[in-house]
């Protein structure tokens, strides 16, 4: 009998995950994967829990029982230490420094690297993906199109380095046009090997680029597998591929 490949490894995991609010619980025994060097999407409808899933993952909002597993270690997730360990984090909105400048906003993302070095590279890699920011780099962030600045917040969480990155609504708010570019640059910095946990109104974008999908109701996955698989499942079809 031929040897069994082995499984994949994770970067992530959520065990069972209860969290919420003060004395509002919005997710309720949510479990997920993320193995390395794979994109992974979770889709549902608005209050459906997923931002609230990031923020748990990056430290945002605290776990109230449940685990957080980072390389197969339970974890205590804390902003800083989970840009340390190789998270990051490029949250819905966008959230720029507005008066800084472009590539004052982008090295903020660099601030807990010591690796000068690293950093150039870093940020020579993002100009390189992103060639408008290198155009805009001295321009005040609050100046760029809604486009130009999530492109920024992407590339602000790139130049920490990581090896998971944690996007929340990239397409949110930007014309169709701009969907499709955002769209590539997500599919090619999953070509790097980057693992993702994409959040993503736009669920034919997320399963088009995902390999594995979840879906949130009221804070509880009710569906998960292959993304082929929830996109010819007849309830993913009716709730969130009706353009499809």
């Amino acid at each position: 009998m031929p040897a069994q490949p082995p499984e994949p490894e994770s970067i992530l995991e959520l065990r069972d995950v209860c969290a919420g609010y003060k004395a509002y619980q919005v997710l309720d025994q949510v479990s997920l994967t993320v193995n390395r060097g794979t994109v992974v999407t979770v889709i549902g409808a608005n209050g459906a829990g997923k931002t609230t899933t990031l923020n748990v993952i990056s430290g945002v909002v605290p776990v109230t029982s449940g685990q957080v597993l980072l390389d197969g270690e339970a974890i205590k997730p804390s902003s800083h230490a989970m840009v340390a360990r190789g998270v990051a984090h490029s949250p819905e909105g966008r959230r720029m420094f507005p008066h800084m400048s472009v590539l004052e906003n982008l090295m903020t993302g660099a601030y807990a690297s010591r690796d000068k070095e690293q950093v150039r590279a870093d940020l020579d890699m993002v100009l390189e993906v992103f060639p408008i920011l290198r155009e805009r780099s001295t321009q005040k962030a609050g100046t760029l199109s809604g486009g130009e600045q999530q492109m920024a917040a992407i590339a602000r969480a790139l130049m920490s380095h990581p090896r998971l990155l944690l996007l929340d609504e990239p397409t949110l708010g930007l014309s169709p046009k701009l969907v499709g570019t955002v769209r590539d640059i997500i599919a090619r910095i999953a070509a790097t090997g980057l693992a993702i946990l994409l959040v993503e109104q736009n669920a034919n974008m997320a399963l088009d680029l995902a390999e594995y999908g979840y879906v949130l109701e009221n804070g509880k996955v009710v569906l998960h597998g292959a993304s082929s698989a929830l996109r010819s499942d007849e309830r993913v079809r009716a709730a969130y591929l009706t353009a499809a």
